[in-house]
């Protein structure tokens, strides 16, 4: 069976990532916030050594409660960057903590961080036509502007374009891939 060519087939954790999940949408705000923290961790590093961190990096933000992690004091995000289970970025950390407050402003005024990210596209899915490898978009672009302005930080418009494509707003499926689907299919 034929995968992305990114989805290394000698790594079942990320075989596993582009089978089960990568493209697929989402809709509950707590994997949405997961990913989020996830894809601005990833800044500067390969996604496989997220992947490999990831069941660190939920219980070291506990499993990614979005409240939680907005009440993180300075002890917490001290206790973070010691973790060698996770990225130990100081600047990723304290950005973390900042966006998961800013994520529950959106979460309120929106209803749910899904009804924002989705209303982007009117709830529909982006197609990719299987061919153009893109690292960013006018969609990206837009969504990160407005997360920039509401204070997040590491959501620069190729964090936002993995994320899309992560959580389902955008599949992206290259052509061979047995998980690509025409537009309209």
């Amino acid at each position: 069976m034929k995968r992305c060519s990114w989805a290394d087939l000698g790594s079942p954790l990320y075989v596993t990532y582009h089978d089960e999940e990568w493209g697929v949408p989402s809709y509950e705000d707590t994997y949405l916030f997961e990913m989020l923290i996830l894809e601005s961790f990833q800044a500067g590093l390969s996604w496989i050594t997220i992947l490999k961190k990831r069941e660190n990096f939920r219980e070291a933000y506990d499993a990614f409660d979005v409240k939680k992690v907005a009440a993180y004091n300075e002890n917490k995000q001290q206790e973070l960057r010691n973790n060698a289970g996770i990225i130990r970025n100081r600047l990723k950390i304290n950005a973390s903590v900042k966006n998961a407050n800013i994520f529950i402003e959106i979460q309120k005024e929106f209803g749910s961080f899904s009804n924002y990210i989705w209303s982007f596209t009117d709830s529909e899915i982006i197609y990719g036509d299987g061919q153009i490898f893109h690292t960013s978009t006018d969609l990206s672009d837009k969504i990160s502007k407005d997360l920039k302005m509401r204070g997040m930080k590491f959501v620069g418009t190729t964090i936002i374009y993995a994320y899309l494509q992560a959580i389902g707003v955008v599949n992206d499926h290259s052509k061979e891939c047995y998980k690509f689907v025409k537009h309209g299919e």
